[in-house]
């Protein structure tokens, strides 16, 4: 859940300053999707990953993640972080109801499964179904789709950055896959 590019056009951007100083002090709330492609009958036959450097060079697996401004919606928030990994041709399908199919709860403490040495950071995970073309952009270098049962493999699950590999887990037993 990494917060990078600032926004500058976004009234909820904080100074890098800000953010730090808030990250230390109370829980952030996310966003997290992981896009997948669906057959007719609405069967999951593809799930991406993103493919991402992180700030300190390591490249690592993630889903579509970012921040819930102040002010901003849940719902305008999915859709502007699916824009902003996905590009604006993904076409994502956002349910109508935003009930996440998870939670996941970071720690800054090494104590969990998932963990983000920045932050006690809270986050509302989603399965999104897109049907457009995908052309990651910022920090995001590519989307590589996998099958439900590629997503199964051990090596995969751990390239998954902060314990992410624990949510897929709970995202393919969701959808009926594990």
């Amino acid at each position: 859940m990494d917060v990078r590019t600032p926004d500058p056009e976004s009234s909820g951007w904080m100074s890098e300053d800000d953010l730090e100083l808030i990250r230390r002090r109370i829980p952030i709330i996310y966003v997290e999707a992981i896009p997948v492609r669906v057959d007719e009958a609405g069967r999951v036959e593809h799930i991406g990953l993103l493919l991402r450097a992180t700030n300190d060079g390591m490249i690592t697996r993630s889903f579509v993640s970012g921040r819930v401004h102040y002010g901003e919606t849940v719902r305008g928030a999915l859709m502007r972080h699916l824009e902003k990994d996905l590009g604006s041709m993904a076409f994502p399908q956002v349910p109508i109801d935003l009930s996440p199919f998870t939670i996941g709860e970071f720690s800054p403490l090494p104590m969990t499964d998932l963990y983000d040495e920045r932050q006690h950071a809270v986050a509302l995970e989603y399965i999104v179904p897109v049907t457009g073309e995908c052309a990651p952009r910022q920090d995001a270098l590519e989307v590589t789709w996998v099958t439900p049962e590629e997503a199964k493999d051990p090596d995969l699950l751990e390239e998954l950055e902060g314990g992410r590999g624990k949510i897929l887990r709970t995202a393919l037993g969701y959808l009926g896959a594990w």
